[in-house]
């Protein structure tokens, strides 16, 4: 995540306003996150599309909320990579027996 938060901060770099406010960038993230939910609803779940609405990439949709996720730890000063590591550390230890393997 490290490359792809320094991509980000050298793009905000470039624009006046910088980072939005951190609560302007979980808005944000939260509107992102909808519209991957809305993709996947329409193509897995009950909801389909209207035939007006146009077919989104998944791909384009979860990058999106990474970019935006990007934009708020960097605006916080966070290490994304330090915390995934945490979070996989808890997957191989705490939670390592928590569900059945394969």
């Amino acid at each position: 995540m490290k490359e792809h938060q320094k991509e980000v901060e050298e793009w905000v770099q470039q624009i006046k306003i910088g980072y939005w406010k951190p609560l302007e960038i979980m808005a944000r993230l939260t509107e992102e996150t909808g519209e991957l939910a809305r993709e996947i609803n329409h193509r897995f779940g009950p909801k389909k599309k209207k035939d007006t609405e146009d077919i989104k990439e998944l791909e384009d949709e979860a990058a999106d909320i990474i970019f935006t996720l990007c934009c708020l730890a960097n605006s916080l000063d966070l290490d994304l990579d330090e915390g995934f590591k945490r979070v996989m550390d808890k997957c191989h230890g705490r939670d390592k027996d928590r569900w059945g393997r394969k």
